[in-house]
């Protein structure tokens, strides 16, 4: 006759304690190998609802939603300032698979940002894009580039110089331009 052992009641000590070591729900911070912090909550070992995450590589810094481990919802990441101890925003919006996607306002400079739809890490969809010389692209995107119908309204600028010019200096290119008024055209200021 086959001697049968009975059943354990108690688990053996691993399982208890990878139980007590796994990370789900509201934990302190949590430093990585790589010195990369997170504070936030978790399931199932990996960054799931509302969290911050510090990058020690470039110091850039993430707050929004997780999920699963990547971004994914609303977040704002931003990077240190110049002058330390300050951070600015790099795009505030919307995440999906750890890429921008949806609405969002990405700053490129101080002066130019873009404000519209993202899809996959791309501007994509109808958006607002301000340069620094006071242009304003409003319009369609695709793949990151201007594309459909928009509206470019040019900014203002100053002249950067006056110079002068007198008739006896001007010299009419006809190879270039085909005009018989250039002759008799006469110029006070031009600017550049």
């Amino acid at each position: 006759m086959p001697h049968v052992k009975p059943a354990k009641k108690v688990q053996p000590l691993w399982k208890e304690w990878d139980f007590k070591a796994q990370k789900k729900g509201i934990h302190h911070t949590v430093y990585d190998v790589n010195g990369n912090e997170y504070t936030g909550e978790w399931l199932d070992n990996k960054k799931h609802g509302k969290g911050t995450q510090k990058w020690k590589k470039n110091n850039s810094l993430y707050d929004g939603d997780w999920k699963f481990g990547q971004r994914n919802g609303f977040g704002t990441l931003s990077s240190p300032a110049e002058g330390g101890g300050t951070y600015k925003r790099i795009y505030s919006g919307g995440w999906k698979n750890d890429k921008r996607h949806g609405y969002g306002t990405n700053f490129y400079t101080a002066e130019e940002y873009y404000e519209g739809e993202w899809y996959c890490n791309k501007r994509s969809g109808w958006g607002r894009m301000y340069y620094a010389d006071g242009s304003i692209y409003e319009g369609e995107w695709y793949d990151d580039k201007r594309s459909g119908q928009g509206m470019l309204r040019l900014g203002t600028f100053e002249p950067i110089k006056m110079i002068e010019i007198s008739i006896t200096k001007l010299v009419c290119l006809e190879s270039l331009i085909n005009c018989a008024l250039c002759k008799t055209l006469t110029f006070n200021t031009i600017y550049i």
